[in-house]
């Protein structure tokens, strides 16, 4: 069994995905670049090597249960097992069809398709090899944008920011959903926490509406932070640079 942690990142072949299999992959993690794109996931795992780290291609599309279980099938053969994994694949969808009044529920459903129901289906086809690892992490790639405390405040610039019926809401649900995988996987030790990355300036957050002032690679650094932590790591939080963000 290899004895190098290997990690699992959804959506790695660019953005905040690529900068953390970047970090992790310096920190000598086998990386695991799960792209829908075969091409551009084994672009990316040969940039890593290139550069010294250890990194292969997994094809992985989120909203395709028969991509998602091969996946987890090709991960447990080659390595027996999975340390962390980081659900960071996501979708803004189409902002004109998020607005109250002429929303497209088809939009919406696609964003919450890939950004909730995708986190869903990669964490129940990974847990059996989570679970063969002794000290497993998952950390859930969600926003700024859906934290009710942030939104509401009239001093902080997400309340200025025009309403949304998708991505920040479809986000807002994964943060539940952390919480209840945190209090589900507690007596296996596995630790689950989300994170907040912060108006990084990726091709994913041009759309969003904010003002974009941090690279990939200031928003991965929180990630990888949750999943090289030891025992001291929280389970269930939401967090970014500054400590505990407001659900």
């Amino acid at each position: 069994m290899n004895e190098s942690r290997i990690a699992l990142v959804t959506g790695a072949n660019r953005g905040i995905g690529r900068a953390v299999a970047d970090r992790l992959a310096g920190l000598g993690t086998t990386v695991l670049i799960g792209a829908r794109s075969p091409e551009r996931g084994v672009d990316a795992a040969e940039k890593i090597r290139a550069a010294g780290g250890t990194a292969y291609a997994i094809g992985l599309d989120v909203t395709d249960e028969r991509s998602v279980a091969a996946a987890a099938g090709e991960i447990g053969e080659r390595f027996g097992r999975l340390d962390v994994l980081v659900n960071n694949a996501g979708i803004a969808g189409d902002p004109a069809g998020q607005v109250a009044g002429a929303a497209r529920l088809d939009g919406i459903r696609a964003v919450f398709e890939t950004n909730l129901f995708g986190v869903v289906a990669v964490t129940e086809a990974m847990l059996p090899l989570l679970r063969r690892s002794a000290r497993a992490r998952i950390v859930n790639v969600s926003s700024g944008t859906s934290s009710m405390g942030w939104t509401t405040d009239a001093t902080h610039y997400l309340s200025r920011v025009p309403g949304s019926l998708g991505y920040p809401v479809s986000k807002a649900a994964l943060n539940m959903l952390t919480v209840q995988y945190a209090k589900s996987l507690a007596a296996d030790g596995i630790l689950v926490n989300a994170i907040a990355p912060g108006a990084c300036d990726t091709d994913f957050a041009r759309g969003l509406g904010v003002e974009l002032t941090r690279t990939a690679e200031d928003g991965a650094a929180i990630v990888v932070r949750l999943a090289t932590l030891g025992r001291d790591c929280p389970t269930g939080g939401f967090f970014d640079d500054d400590g505990k963000v407001p659900f």
